[in-house]
């Protein structure tokens, strides 16, 4: 009764356009390592971790011991207008992971601040409103960047603060351009990128915002490379690039630490937050140098980078580097994308199986390839009824997300495929 009494009031004070997985939701009560228990007492593995933030799982002692001996000094905040230790010891280390030339970096308290930031510096830098975004991209829920959200069903509003051009190239499997190989869907994406500039621009863009790997559209990305060969098209117009790493960043994708590096690209600005906090609030920008100074007005973050978030912030990406959680993901992430293919080859349902590290997309089809929204909701509630959370997302609703906390282990691994074969079984 605990999950229905609670649904009731939630939906009485709560927005009626707030989502909720699962016909009959469930609170998250209590948790440790990759393992969740619900207020009922039903324990469950989770591989959504709390959309990709729980990075490093529940419980962690490192973590906890970091977040209580902040706590202990009765300093929960101060503001950035004082000096924060923690705040600048992550910055330097965020600054020399990211590879960006004299990087600077500002924290906020998510994703979508963390965005509408980066717009904010680069249209300043560029003293221009126009973006290029990818479709069917998701940068988050505010006035900026649900203007370069490239998704219906997250785009709120057709009201902007900036002028958005959208180029071919994040959702490759329903791409026109899906027939082609590699190089020649690289060539065709970047002909269309230099033809939305030349068309429906002024040529004095301000950026591009990319997700390396598009989340919320599906775990979908294009070929590796293909963001370079934009850079260079972006270059010739002096066109600042921004890589969102919201979702794809602290080595969740195995094989590079930014989703981002595949390209072989540093960008001018990247964005983050989710799995750098590990459940707590944080995200951040950093960038050139001389792009993060552009502004010269007034500025601060009340919360953004505050003593408990940064000390928590900074303990989980030692934790991450110390027990190098990227390997885990490259390895554990190929036998998962494996075993997932092998399941595809007996269900035609599965359509596409895609991703890196432990960030993979199941994409579920119709008999004639069309997207089978109802299969996805299926295999999300038939998982749960097997004791495993997952993902759901994709422009229409028919990808089942799966990107575990990055301390998984094999069996964890095994045990989660076989509750999705079953899930898929019954699709």
């Amino acid at each position: 009764m605990a999950h229905k009494e609670l649904l009731a009031r939630h939906r009485a004070v709560m927005p009626k356009w707030l989502a909720l997985y699962y016909d009959e939701p469930i609170e998250i009560a209590s948790a440790s390592g990759r393992r969740v228990t619900d207020a009922e007492g039903t324990t469950y593995l989770d591989f959504f971790a709390g959309i990709l933030t729980n990075a490093i799982g529940y419980d962690v002692a490192e973590i906890s011991d970091a977040i209580r001996s902040q706590l202990d000094t009765g300093v929960l905040h101060s503001s950035t207008l004082y000096l924060i230790k923690s705040q600048v010891e992550l910055a330097e280390k965020v600054a020399e992971l990211s590879g960006i030339p004299d990087a600077k970096v500002f924290f906020t308290n998510s994703g979508t601040e963390a965005n509408e930031t980066a717009l904010m510096l680069a249209t300043q830098a560029r003293r221009s409103e126009q973006v290029l975004a990818l479709r069917n991209s998701y940068h988050g829920r505010a006035f900026a960047t649900v203007a370069v959200t490239g998704n219906r069903g997250w785009s709120a509003s057709a009201l902007s603060p900036i002028k958005v051009s959208w180029v071919h190239g994040g959702y490759r499997y329903r791409s026109p351009f899906k027939g082609l190989n590699d190089a020649d869907y690289v060539k065709a994406c970047v002909d269309d990128l230099r033809e939305i500039i030349e068309t429906t621009t002024s040529g004095d863009v301000a950026c591009m915002i990319v997700e390396p790997i598009q989340g919320v559209g599906g775990f979908t990305s294009p070929p590796d490379g293909l963001f370079r060969a934009f850079k260079d098209v972006l270059d010739e117009y002096g066109i600042l690039f921004v890589s969102d790493e919201v979702q794809t960043g602290w080595g969740r994708t195995g094989e590079h630490f930014w989703g981002i590096q595949a390209h072989d690209v540093v960008p001018d600005a990247m964005t983050f937050a989710k799995g750098l906090g590990n459940g707590l609030a944080i995200g951040g920008v950093v960038a050139r140098g001389d792009l993060m100074d552009t502004i010269t007005a007034n500025s601060i973050s009340t919360f953004g980078g505050n003593p408990v978030s940064t000390a928590g912030a900074l303990a989980t990406l030692n934790y991450l580097l110390d027990h190098d959680l990227q390997a885990n993901a490259a390895k554990l992430g190929s036998r998962l994308l494996g075993g997932l293919r092998e399941l595809a080859e007996k269900h035609p349902v599965i359509g596409d199986v895609r991703g890196k590290g432990l960030m993979v997309g199941v994409e579920l089809v119709g008999p004639e390839g069309e997207p089978n929204p109802g299969a996805a909701t299926t295999v999300l509630n038939e998982a749960k009824a097997g004791g495993l959370l997952v993902g759901k997302g994709g422009l229409h609703g028919n990808v089942i997300r799966l990107a575990p906390p990055m301390t998984l282990t094999e069996d964890e691994l095994e045990e989660a495929l076989g509750i999705l074969a079953q899930a898929v079984s019954r699709a």
